[in-house]
């Protein structure tokens, strides 16, 4: 096997721990600030301790797009306690069109014209998710706020990449440290909200434990060693095999069916940045 097969099969497997993120939190019987809280804290001794780059180059400018990654972190969670799990993950996919306003904005990078259709369809697909009245049940009880809440883990996502491009122009080459950092502030941040902490059961801690070292932990650990083989464009697609099967180990575990409106708004959105990426990587100027 080739590197770049190795490559490619390191990307699938991060994204596929990803995407079970949505069913595990919803699996454990603690709040969401705790499992935010300590996902989280599990995470970060994870990753600070299995991943050298984390630990390396820790500089005062990555503080920000640190805290723009725990926010992420702190946001996703709350918004699977709340809203489907096809939601959260659709909606926090619309990160990459973002940062296509976002980029111009702080980066003063060139707009492109087709960029505005990019995210004209992303609005839409948006939009779907919040037509008609969207029914709670056991485990989506609050789907508005839970919405809202996974479009703000998309917008702080958004930041956080934007803030990564930012560092890279510093050359300071930072992105799995601020992995390991944005871990330790989502936890430190959530904590006071997750106390007093209730009783935690067996089956809890080792959801914790799955949710910190796996999920968040070896995947940014095969994602670490895979992308370096692998160009840009072709990592984006395969990391999307994330919102393609969170949804589905949801459906498994719980039984937990999104509407069609959501599912008609996330393939909008996915595709959409599937094609924004290979636009954006074919180096293709807009007249």
């Amino acid at each position: 096997m080739t590197n770049q097969s190795r490559s490619r099969l390191l990307v699938i497997a991060a994204a596929v721990l990803f995407s079970t993120g949505g069913a595990a939190i919803k699996a454990a019987s603690l709040g969401g600030w705790q499992i935010a809280s300590l996902r989280s804290g599990v995470g970060a001794v994870f990753v600070l301790a299995a991943i050298p780059e984390t630990r390396r180059r820790w500089r005062w400018r990555m503080f920000p797009v640190a805290a723009c990654y725990a926010a992420t972190l702190i946001s996703f969670v709350l918004a699977n306690r709340l809203t489907t799990a096809a939601n959260t993950i659709f909606l926090q996919s619309a990160a990459p069109l973002y940062v296509l306003v976002l980029g111009p904005l702080l980066l003063h990078e060139p707009v492109r014209r087709r960029d505005f259709a990019f995210v004209a369809v992303v609005v839409s697909g948006i939009v779907c998710f919040f037509v008609g009245s969207p029914h709670a049940v056991r485990t989506a009880p609050d789907p508005v706020r839970g919405n809202l809440a996974a479009l703000f883990s998309g917008l702080s996502y958004a930041f956080m990449l934007v803030g990564l491009r930012w560092l890279a122009r510093k050359d300071d080459n930072s992105a799995m440290a601020t992995v390991g950092l944005g871990n330790l502030m989502a936890f430190l941040a959530a904590l006071p909200l997750a106390l007093p902490m209730p009783p935690v059961t067996p089956a809890d801690i080792a959801i914790l434990l799955y949710l910190g070292s796996i999920q968040i932990g070896i995947a940014y650990l095969c994602l670490a060693r895979g992308i370096r083989h692998v160009p840009a464009v072709e990592a984006t697609a395969l990391l999307m095999a994330e919102p393609a099967l969170n949804p589905l180990w949801a459906w498994l575990v719980h039984g937990e069916t999104p509407g069609s409106w959501a599912l008609a708004g996330g393939v909008l959105i996915v595709s959409v940045s599937i094609g924004a990426a290979a636009y954006r990587g074919s180096g293709s100027e807009a007249a």
